[in-house]
């Protein structure tokens, strides 16, 4: 008797139930929507992200460089031996760690033993500067006021060229600047030459820790015309091109990837590093993780993603706030009005069936079964939303998809500012090669749509069924059969 009558109310009263689902359509639909778009905005900055860091990478572990004329290198000075009376083509270079103060190779084991850490890489970050041309005996100094602009990417060398004169003589020349990151070829699943892809050659292998191989970024390839077989120099050592690596997002870490040892080597670093990279066993504990680095690992900066999430700005940063807030605001203030909306409109559907339900009632229905068919036809007029918002709310998922509206990621600077001989500041977290101005990064944005999403929903159509239950149920459990008479009279 009751799916009968729910089955004959429902189709007499078409417009009603189809007005009551429509407004529950479109609050479940903006939910869907609203959180599909915030999911693909997440994605998009831990696309921003794993550009600095790496995949796989939870925080890092630097120490922030000295400033100058507190410990700091100071600016490069390249010596030159031509005599006084002669030209001369010469070639130089001078290595330098980029960024940080370097710490101790041993600290890399002393963070994988903390904790809550279920990884550690030590990487090195360096800097090179080659300088080619004609000289006469001199020396060449970097003006005070220079700095390596961004190459191909921004801040990854290359690009930029250094102003300079030599002191007590004259030349001709160029400036080349560069970056070079030495990367632990035993485990090259974390750190930042995991968030590029090798396109040409082959990536380390793992008994290459001291042989003089590279794997170049594809960006920098392009511009030097360099390719797998051909070589690179730097401060003397020949190394072989093995590999192209291209960044899955972003610009990539480094323009040239080597050991770690070699790198090591170059830069007159012993059993050095610039950065740790760390992976958290539980990504749930990484406050706790880098408390405890922090309290046990003295003098060092450790920074989470989080930490680097702060400093990306543009217009990512911004339609993700506005997701974040005013799209879970206004998701909520439109639910809230169409529960309403639907718990009046059946209140008044059922003001409007008074002489029907005071009829059943002389006729021996009790109120609470009046009221379980009130509440009955509700729900259903609930569920009937939660599909047709369902439906709205993966096709404008499905829209955003399509389109993918391309957004702006403005990174932050998260080192040094230019300045070759350190000046490092504490957010040298990211990536090596982070020593430059802010850059910007162009990121498709997406709308995946989660089971858990789709579950909401149905939560939702359903509690606007027993809302608007709710709100009929009370008004039919208040007729009388007198009512009935009183209509008819």
């Amino acid at each position: 008797m009751f799916f009968t009558y729910l089955r004959r109310e429902l189709r007499r009263r078409r417009k009603a139930a189809l007005v009551v689902a429509s407004g529950l359509a479109l609050g479940i639909a903006l939910v869907i929507i609203v959180s599909s778009v915030s999911s693909g905005m997440s994605k998009a900055q831990d696309k921003v992200l794993e550009s600095l860091y790496g995949l796989g990478t939870d925080m890092t572990v630097t120490k922030a460089a000295a400033a100058q004329g507190s410990g700091g290198t100071g600016r490069p000075r390249f010596e030159f031996d031509a005599q006084d009376d002669e030209d001369a083509t010469q070639s130089t270079d001078r290595v330098m760690v980029q960024g940080f103060q370097t710490l101790a190779a041993g600290i890399v084991g002393k963070v994988g033993k903390q904790n809550g850490v279920a990884d550690a890489v030590g990487g090195l970050s360096l800097t090179v500067m080659k300088v080619d041309g004609q000289f006469q005996r001199g020396e060449f100094k970097q003006d005070e006021s220079s700095g390596t602009q961004g190459g191909p990417g921004g801040g990854q060398g290359g690009g930029g060229q250094p102003q300079g004169r030599v002191e007590g003589g004259g030349a001709s020349f160029d400036v080349n600047s560069f970056t070079v990151y030495g990367t632990d070829v035993t485990q090259q699943d974390l750190g930042p030459l995991t968030s590029s892809t090798i396109t040409g050659g082959r990536t380390f292998k793992a008994a290459e820790t001291d042989a003089e191989v590279a794997v170049v970024d594809a960006a920098y390839a392009k511009e030097k015309e360099l390719a797998v077989d051909e070589t690179v120099t730097i401060s003397g050592t020949t190394y072989t091109i093995v590999g192209i690596a291209t960044a899955d997002s972003g610009d990539a870490s480094a323009n040239v990837y080597i050991p770690l040892k070699q790198a090591q080597t170059v830069a007159d670093s012993k059993d050095k590093v610039t950065t740790v990279y760390v992976k958290a066993a539980d990504s749930q504990q990484i406050d706790t993780v880098k408390a405890a680095i922090q309290k046990n690992i003295s003098g060092t900066t450790v920074t989470t993603s989080a930490d680097l999430a702060e400093t990306v700005s543009g217009s990512l940063s911004t339609a993700s706030d506005l997701a974040s807030r005013v799209g879970k605001w206004l998701s909520l203030a439109v639910l809230t009005a169409a529960f309403l909306v639907a718990g009046l409109l059946t209140s008044s559907a059922v003001s409007r069936r008074v002489r029907e339900f005071g009829t059943l009632k002389a006729l021996g229905w009790k109120s609470g079964r009046v009221t379980r068919q009130v509440v009955g036809e509700a729900l259903v007029n609930g569920l009937m939303g939660g599909v047709l918002g369902i439906a709205i709310g993966l096709a404008g998922a499905y829209a955003v998809t399509a389109v993918s509206p391309t957004l702006t990621a403005q990174l932050g600077a998260t080192g040094g500012g230019g300045d070759m001989g350190g000046g490092g500041g504490p957010m040298g977290g990211g990536g090596p090669g982070r020593q430059t101005a802010a850059r910007t990064l162009d990121i498709a944005l997406t709308a995946p749509v989660s089971l858990t999403t789709i579950l909401v929903a149905v939560g939702l159509a359903v509690a606007g069924g027993l809302v608007a239950g709710a709100f009929g149920g009370w008004r039919a459990s208040r007729l009388r059969p007198a009512d009935a008479l009183r209509r008819v009279a």
